[in-house]
């Protein structure tokens, strides 16, 4: 399911950049939403782990709960998607990502994709954020990204490990859309 995009030797191209997802963006529809330009391969962050957390404890808004993150820890690993997108999508991944309100800064990592080669892709690490579990909601679109995009089987067992809180509402709109658009693409296949 995995295209080349990283093994074409993309990211010195200049109208383009390697974008590491470890979160809802696994999800194609979550990111083609706004970022319409992006292809992907499969990749592993090494020395790092997932987290869910609330940027200075204030809830997710949008999700209802703890949102993803990565840290630094050594011997663990993070698999996700690299996307592969055009440099004009660059300002709409920043503006998702909450950079200039400073909930995430930019971080440059080292990712080794499914056919052993090393890329050097954009990502996004959350800053002073307080350990929070995931909605169901959102934990749910994680999963779906994974599964739709074939990370690893156990990784995807770990993730559907994760407890989330106990949000029984709604999410934003636009992620019920999307939401709903992933479960009938499951139900058609």
């Amino acid at each position: 399911m995995a295209s080349s995009c990283c093994e074409e030797g993309v990211g010195q191209e200049e109208e383009s950049f390697l974008y590491f997802a470890y979160g809802s963006n696994l999800l194609t529809e979550r990111i083609h939403h706004r970022n319409p330009s992006a292809t992907f391969c499969l990749a592993l962050l090494q020395d790092f782990k997932l987290d869910f957390g609330n940027f200075q404890g204030k809830t997710s808004q949008r999700w209802h709960g703890g949102i993803a993150t990565i840290f630094q820890s050594p011997g663990d690993e993070v698999w996700g998607v690299v996307w592969k997108m055009n440099k004009s999508n660059l300002n709409s991944l920043d503006e998702q990502e909450g950079v200039k309100s400073g909930i995430y800064v930019v971080i440059e990592v080292k990712v080794s994709t499914q056919e052993g080669k090393e890329v050097t892709c954009r990502s996004y690490l959350m800053t002073n954020y307080e350990p929070a579990p995931p909605s169901p909601q959102y934990k749910k679109v994680i999963c779906m990204g994974a599964k739709e995009n074939g990370l690893p089987l156990e990784y995807q067992e770990r993730l559907k490990a994760i407890e989330p809180n106990d949000y029984k509402g709604k999410v934003s709109e636009e992620m019920e859309d999307i939401i709903k658009k992933e479960e009938q693409k499951l139900f058609r296949t």
